[in-house]
């Protein structure tokens, strides 16, 4: 059970900041009103119930990390992503956190 939860609220054995370095996408999918509250500099706003409409915005051959407030909604985007084609795509959980691995 717990590894399923690691799997769905991205766990701690990706080292998102690696992921980074090497050219990953950062997909923060919160609105844009929660989005301008604050979030991690260099990521993309496409908000969750936009996704399937924006894949276009998203390179298809770089990782993408994907990124809400708590980790629900990045989830439910890494699900659309991975079924849209897109082969790297890790759930960094709720963007703060995320920052600080980053970090």
């Amino acid at each position: 059970m717990l590894g399923f939860l690691k799997n769905l609220f991205g766990g701690t054995s990706v080292d998102y900041a690696e992921l980074v370095k090497n050219g990953a996408q950062i997909i923060d999918v919160r609105t844009p009103a929660e989005y301008n509250g604050g979030h991690i500099k260099g990521s993309k706003n496409i908000p969750l119930q936009s996704l399937n409409q924006n894949l276009g915005k998203i390179k298809k051959n770089k990782p993408v990390i994907t990124c809400c407030a708590s980790g629900a909604r990045s989830a439910a985007a890494k699900s659309i992503l991975q079924n849209s084609g897109f082969t790297e795509v890790y759930n960094g959980g709720g963007w703060s956190s995320l920052q600080s691995k980053l970090s």
